[in-house]
């Protein structure tokens, strides 16, 4: 990547992760907080407030994508950016369930995700742009651990307040970066966008689609059962970030190769389907891991097919997609949504009626549904043969 590219792809990450901390930051404390909160011994009620954030997301993903195709970039992250800060400071504001549960509702209408990564497409040339996508995946991967990291020692000094008041000064700085450090991006107003109905429909947007809701369904549900099996291997629940953070840092060393390797060799759909093929290993893996050693290397496999496809698809999508970039990475992340909602309530449900391995077995069906999928695709779009200029 060229410097302009690097440094809005950079910034671009940022305003991502930053975001993402909203969702991912409360997980490993807010069980714990809302017990003392009225309301907060019924787990439905819990859950809710803390699963509204992704609901909301995913009725506002569409409209602000398109509304970026067509007004531009900067000011539907703009106010997104503004919805995240107003959400945060209302759950910060009164330490009630019913309030809490308004603000994360607030913060999720902010749905920025696909505007960004619209944004990341238009400010870089195809040749680099899975690169870019793999940094704004790896900000999701890295905010994700370092949540597990932070969240209790955050948690002891400030309060769950004071966390939200932290969030709201992120985006501020979000804000601020996206004003002053991100070149306008704007909508390509001489092509006629595609409708909603024909993005939606396109076969190679729907095969992504697909892959997109596997990939998050199958994560969530892991992740409901990982924690129990580090518990139950004699690792304790307070110390499970030491091995959730270097590996998830380590995949990134492992899919370097294989991304570059798709990019140069110009084989993202062979890339593509080795990363399903880890998944489907590390389910298999799962299955058979009683030890703390067998089960960071399952997840250290699980995570570099992971980090692999939320680099390839975003970048794939708005190759498809054309001029409608925007459009095409909100029914995208509508989907990613869904599957985050999706994979929580059938996991939970999996788990109750037929135990914790039952996650991984249906994990495993649903990944090797979506590889015969992703195996009927033809060859990736082709790559512009020359660099098209970017904003400084």
């Amino acid at each position: 990547m060229n410097p302009s590219e690097l440094r809005s792809t950079l910034a671009l990450a940022g305003i991502f992760g930053l975001r993402m901390l909203g969702l991912f930051l409360l997980l490993p404390v807010f069980s714990i907080h809302a017990r003392g909160l009225p309301g907060g011994e019924q787990a439905l009620w819990v859950g809710l407030t803390l699963g509204i954030f992704n609901i909301v997301q995913a009725c506002f993903h569409i409209p602000l994508g398109r509304l970026s195709d067509r007004i531009g970039r900067k000011p539907v992250v703009l106010w997104g950016l503004s919805l995240f800060i107003a959400g945060a400071l209302i759950s910060a504001a009164k330490d009630d369930l019913l309030w809490i549960a308004i603000g994360r509702g607030v913060m999720g209408a902010g749905a920025i995700s696909a505007a960004v990564s619209a944004w990341v497409a238009d400010l870089t040339r195809e040749q680099v742009r899975t690169r870019a996508m793999a940094l704004v995946g790896g900000s999701i991967a890295l905010s994700f651990a370092l949540s597990l990291v932070i969240a209790a020692p955050i948690y002891r000094v400030i309060n769950l307040s004071g966390m939200f008041i932290v969030l709201a000064v992120f985006g501020v700085i979000a804000m601020f970066v996206t004003y002053y450090v991100l070149p306008s991006s704007h909508p390509e107003v001489q092509v006629q966008q595609a409708s909603l109905k024909e993005v939606f429909f396109r076969p190679e947007l729907m095969r992504l689609n697909v892959g997109v809701f596997v990939l998050n369904a199958t994560q969530v549900a892991m992740f409901l059962v990982v924690p129990r099996l580090l518990v139950q291997a004699g690792l304790p629940l307070s110390s499970h970030w030491g091995i959730y953070l270097p590996v998830v840092l380590l995949s990134f060393v492992f899919m370097a190769p294989l991304l570059i390797f798709g990019e140069k060799k110009q084989q993202l759909r062979t890339t593509m389907l080795i990363a399903i093929v880890l998944l489907l290993i590390a389910e298999f893996l799962f299955t058979h891991s009683t030890s703390i050693t067998s089960i960071a290397i399952a997840l250290l496999v699980y995570f570099v097919g992971f980090n692999l496809l939320e680099a390839l698809q975003p970048s794939l999508v708005s190759r498809f997609a054309k001029e409608s970039k925007g459009t095409a990475l909100g029914v995208y992340n509508t989907t990613q949504s869904i599957g985050l909602f999706a994979g929580a309530a059938v996991g939970g449900y999996l788990m109750d009626s037929h135990g914790d391995l039952s996650v991984f077995v249906t994990g495993a069906v649903l990944l090797g549904c979506w590889l015969i999928i992703a195996w009927s695709m033809g060859e990736m779009p082709a790559k512009a043969t020359e660099s098209k200029d970017v904003a400084a």
